[in-house]
């Protein structure tokens, strides 16, 4: 099966500026990423910023003499669309897949970028793959951060939400702080597989109310009909980065080994 990655990294971040260059065990987190991509079996892995010190900071581990990021415009507002840009750039057909790997996910299982392209691969009618987790607790199916998604029986996606979903209404008899129950409940993980072509057609689609309203650019493609195969992480993944007390976790896990 051939498919390729591209890493998002932008490099100014509301809560943690710099993000992508912050070290973690002695490699900058983007250089983490990479690597674990480099596990998988992508055939090309390119990093799209908007950074000169991104681009300068990033190199192949299956050919370190190669520069493997293209910079993309600043003004782009989503890494999705910096996806695009280096669909177009690098010439790739709309049958050809993609997957977009985040780029503060420096502990992601490669065989996840993986399970993603191969999701897609098998489903003709599907333009997105992604993938999601059992919630693992009460405080992350209440966390508005944690991005909830439910799916038909046939796996595919109904719909993401920051709410807490799906409700059990018998768990809380006195309302959304008395809800004790979060069993079925599935944690959205952000690894998505594009067919190019579906996601040449996102890209054009104005923003959808759902999308704004959430957040979630996802909801674009469900608003507008697009087919969201969603599976079973093979493994659980570990926490992103987002937050300088995720970062300080990050370090202490690669300190530990």
């Amino acid at each position: 099966m051939a498919f390729h990655v591209v890493i998002p990294a932008r490099y100014a971040s509301t809560r943690l500026p710099g993000k992508p260059l912050a070290d973690i065990g002695g490699r900058p987190m983007i250089q983490r990423v990479v690597e674990r991509a480099a596990a998988s079996g992508a055939e090309e892995i390119w990093v799209a910023t908007d950074d000169e010190r991104i681009r300068a900071a990033v190199r192949d581990p299956r050919d370190p003499t190669r520069r493997m990021a293209i910079l993309t415009d600043p003004a782009l507002p989503s890494g999705t669309d910096r996806v695009a840009a280096v669909a177009e750039a690098r010439g790739w057909d709309d049958a050809t897949i993609v997957v977009n790997v985040q780029g503060d996910e420096p502990f992601l299982p490669p065989r996840l970028v993986d399970q993603a392209a191969m999701l897609l691969e098998q489903d003709a009618e599907a333009g997105i793959a992604t993938l999601a987790t059992p919630v693992a607790s009460l405080e992350e199916y209440l966390d508005p951060n944690v991005v909830k998604v439910v799916t038909a029986g046939d796996g595919t996606a109904l719909y993401f939400s920051r709410a807490p979903i799906p409700w059990t209404r018998d768990g809380a008899p006195a309302g959304i702080a008395s809800q004790r129950e979060h069993g079925g409940a599935m944690r959205h993980v952000g690894l998505y597989a594009y067919r190019v072509g579906v996601l040449r057609r996102i890209m054009q689609l104005p923003p959808s109310a759902l999308e704004q309203r959430e957040k979630l650019e996802q909801l674009r493609a469900l608003e507008h009909r697009v087919r969201i195969v969603v599976g079973c992480c093979a493994e659980r993944p570990a926490p992103g980065v987002d937050t300088p007390d995720d970062l300080e976790r990050a370090r202490r896990r690669a300190a530990a080994g």
